[in-house]
């Protein structure tokens, strides 16, 4: 009689990792597809979830994905929100804070690393925002694009039209990590080496707590 072993599940040196991504799913289920896929990732490599609080679109999807994986959900939403992104019941556990600030601070406060899903401006923003620090020096932690069926592309073009016009370091076109998988993206991330020598001491920060 074969002996069957148990396949072992995946493990990460992340705790918890944040995901930007929209309050809608977008026209392709290849969009759904990959939130569900990125949170059977972290599920399967034990890593908890910090994402923007709401339960409508990829952000619903995904949270609840992770939650009903067994891994802590924490959701970052600002008051104003509450009612247009929180659908019925919500996910794990919800912070609520008081504006987009906060809320960004907080999830990187959170958060071993970063990955944007497909999303429209509020997505966007936030992921710039987190590329922005890590240039800075405020952070050294790892930011990665899911970039499905090459939704960001684009983007990627105009990082290395900026790169080749001098207005983005080459060093620091590095900061993004992009792959087209879940399965894919979070080892790249592990593997990332700051391009910076270190990050900025809090007190010469305005907002000593982004960090």
């Amino acid at each position: 009689m074969e002996l069957i072993l148990p396949v072992p599940r995946k493990s990460s040196k992340f705790k918890r990792i944040c995901v930007f991504c929209g309050s809608s799913s977008g026209k392709k289920t290849s969009y759904s597809d990959a939130a569900l896929d990125l949170g059977r990732e972290l599920v399967e490599r034990k890593i908890d979830l910090v994402y923007g609080g709401g339960s409508v679109g990829l952000m619903g999807l995904l949270a609840q994905k992770v939650h009903e994986g067994g891994c802590h959900v924490t959701g970052v939403i600002p008051k104003a929100l509450m009612p247009s992104e929180i659908s019925g019941s919500s996910v794990g556990e919800v912070r609520a804070v008081t504006d987009m600030h906060q809320r960004k601070a907080e999830m990187a406060r959170q958060a071993d690393a970063f990955i944007a899903l497909p999303g429209g401006y509020g997505t966007l923003e936030e992921l710039l925002e987190m590329i922005t620090w890590s240039q800075l020096g405020i952070h050294d932690k790892p930011v990665g694009l899911l970039n499905v069926d090459g939704y960001y592309n684009p983007l990627l073009k105009l990082f290395d039209k900026g790169t080749e016009e001098g207005f983005i370091k080459p060093g620091f076109r590095q900061i993004v990590v992009s792959a087209s998988t879940a399965n894919e993206l979070i080892p790249l991330l592990e593997e990332y080496v700051p391009m910076h020598d270190g990050v900025a001491p809090r007190e010469t920060w305005e907002m000593e707590h982004l960090v």
